[in-house]
């Protein structure tokens, strides 16, 4: 989560990102995008700032639509920063997914611009910080009603994360609840 003063220029990240795409390219077999690796080879030339806000809101918004969809909405910025290599602190780099989601522009962009959901989305940073989030991916399991299992921190294989997903899901009796 870059927010707040760990907002920061792709010149400062740049660097980082240089070094340790490529062990995510091992490990997961995910490509990045040539448009992404620009940037992150030519911070001196890009003006990319590295701020999660923006695509946080644009999330908040597809859940109040679709929150059946919220998982397959942040798979699509992934995509759109990792490999299409689209500023998600510029609010064009949204416009390409309004069809496919069936949101109308004007009403996404009021809410995009809109405190409601900038406020929406610092709630969820909020909920991360609580939940002591300090990288990504993370996963958790919602057991409860304010009760959260980790089940993943950092990269893990499908398999692992299946097999920990339901064991969560076996010691907090939800099989039962779910019957």
């Amino acid at each position: 989560m870059m927010i707040g003063d760990q907002v920061m220029p792709i010149e400062k990240i740049g660097p980082y990102i240089q070094t340790s795409y490529k062990r995510v390219e091992e490990l997961s077999g995910i490509k990045f995008g040539e448009d992404f690796l620009w940037h992150i080879n030519n911070p001196d030339k890009s003006d990319w700032v590295m701020n999660s806000e923006k695509p946080a809101i644009a999330l908040c918004i597809v859940k109040e639509y679709y929150p059946e969809r919220q998982l397959e909405f942040a798979t699509d910025l992934q995509y759109a920063l990792n490999y299409e290599g689209r500023d998600l602190d510029d609010d064009e780099a949204y416009r390409h997914l309004l069809d496919k989601y069936n949101i109308q522009p004007e009403a996404f962009y009021n809410k995009l611009n809109a405190d409601e959901y900038k406020e929406m989305a610092h709630y969820e940073f909020a909920v991360m910080k609580q939940l002591q989030v300090n990288g990504y991916p993370t996963v958790f399991v919602q057991t409860g009603e304010l009760k959260f299992v980790m089940a993943a921190r950092g990269y893990t294989d499908y398999e692992t994360l299946k097999n920990r997903i339901d064991h969560i899901i076996e010691e907090a009796g939800l099989n039962e609840a779910a019957e």
